[in-house]
């Protein structure tokens, strides 16, 4: 049976904070010695706490994702990456059996490591690393925000103060911090600021400024980026997109006619999966690989799941979001494929049509939505299981209503697929795309060790 799945957002955070975690955490008797010289085992493991901690982060970074300025430091789940990766490393260390992904990713040859003699608390040790990143990564948020970031910290850190030392306190809130430093200062080097200056290339079937604003493309060196797992990207390309033709009955031209023909006569659930899988809430661009994370959110709350699993999905979530977005954003802008609204104005003979949802300023082949929601439920999968059955309330607040879906995959097919009602996206992208999407998946899957 399909659950509604109970949703948290930005006006509640410091709220669930208080509730949730203070009631936990005071009751928890292994939080309530102060042994600050006990050895390691002694630490109450990651698996003993609620994932509440990695829920409220989760959501904040979600408001921050959709009312943050659009910046290259947060974009195209290049965000969920570095945090989830700084969430699971601040707590690894309680998780027996579990490896630190420190000398496995791309470029990272190590990490801060716990005392092995004294004792931590992990949430505290993950509540201080998610601020610390959320900061970082966000640095160019509003100053509400930030003060979102400060409050959540410093509820989240009072509802353990009651019970634990302030030695243990301090211990973890600097495992957390020094963690979080050195996931930032990898970040850095990852190319995410290249500005080295494009030209898009010009001539027949190629990209061109697309309605309404007819802008320069957008993060055009994306794909150059360093992926975060090296060799994500092998075997994922989609290869050269169909030949293009403006000849009428042309399988290029029959392409283009097809998305017209679905736009004109779009059935209402049509429209329905194209809107919600739009994510541009009241106009702010909530992006693809905001909206997987949303729906961790929920499935933990659902699961009432530990934090030690709370932490690794969003670890492998972050991870693939990040590197499905490099993908296909090479494949973008190696075929630079003209978009439909483009040629139903230049072909097809309709020189005011145009697309139901807002066409982005990049180039058509392969389609994001669909690249990084497989990758996405494909991280997913490999936590929760294969016919994981929700209910995604995402945009419930925002006048939509919920969409229930019976796993992962089938969520992530419609997410492609939306962008096809939408108008934006020729089918063969969106087929194409789900496959890159669950190879870069497959390929992050095969080369990391977790455990």
């Amino acid at each position: 049976m399909k659950t509604a799945i109970k949703t948290y957002h930005s006006g509640k955070i410091v709220t669930l904070c208080r509730l949730l975690l203070i009631s936990l955490f005071v009751g928890a008797t292994a939080c309530s010695e102060d042994t600050t010289s006990a050895p390691a085992d002694a630490s109450p493991p990651t698996s003993s706490y609620r994932a509440d901690v990695a829920v409220a982060w989760l959501n904040l970074q979600l408001k921050l994702t959709r009312t943050t300025p659009v910046a290259p430091a947060s974009t195209f789940g290049r965000s969920f990456g570095y945090s989830g990766i700084t969430g699971y490393e601040a707590v690894v260390p309680g998780m027996a059996g579990y490896r630190s992904l420190a000398g496995q990713l791309n470029g990272l040859a190590s990490l801060p490591v716990a005392d092995r003699n004294q004792v931590y608390s992990w949430p505290v040790s993950a509540n201080s690393a998610l601020a610390a990143i959320s900061r970082s990564i966000f640095a160019n948020t509003s100053p509400a925000n930030q003060a979102a970031i400060d409050s959540l910290e410093a509820a989240t850190k009072a509802g353990y103060q009651a019970s634990l030392s302030p030695e243990i306190i301090n211990r973890s809130v600097d495992f957390g911090k020094k963690v979080a430093a050195a996931v930032f200062e990898w970040s850095k080097t990852d190319g995410y600021d290249n500005k080295a200056a494009y030209t898009p290339p010009t001539g027949p079937g190629l990209w061109v400024p697309t309605p309404p604003a007819f802008g320069p493309p957008v993060f055009p060196n994306w794909g150059n980026k360093r992926t975060m797992v090296a060799g994500s990207g092998d075997g994922a390309d989609p290869g050269p997109p169909l030949a293009y033709s403006a000849v009428p009955g042309s399988p290029f031209y029959l392409m283009g006619q097809e998305v017209v023909d679905v736009a004109q006569a779009r059935t209402a659930d049509q429209t329905a999966i194209a809107l919600f899988w739009n994510d541009a809430p009241n106009g702010r661009n909530f992006t693809a690989p905001g909206h997987f994370p949303s729906i961790l959110a929920q499935v933990l709350v659902k699961e009432n799941a530990p934090l030690d699993k709370a932490l690794l999905a969003y670890a492998k979530l972050g991870l693939c979001l990040n590197d499905a977005a490099i993908s296909v954003f090479k494949a973008k802008y190696t075929y630079n494929q003209l978009r439909p609204v483009s040629y139903a104005r230049l072909v097809l003979g309709l020189p005011t049509w145009t697309s139901l949802i807002p066409t982005p300023a990049h180039p058509e082949y392969s389609a994001a939505h669909a690249t990084v929601s497989s990758a996405a439920a494909e991280a997913l999968t490999e936590v929760f299981g294969p016919n994981y059955a929700f209910t995604d309330q995402n945009l419930v607040p925002f006048g939509l209503p919920a969409r229930s879906f019976t796993s992962f995959e089938q969520a992530a097919a419609e997410a492609g697929i939306s962008r096809f009602y939408g108008g934006i996206h020729y089918r063969p992208s969106i087929e194409k795309g789900l496959v890159q999407g669950k190879k870069v998946a497959q390929n992050i899957n095969a080369k990391l060790v977790f455990k």
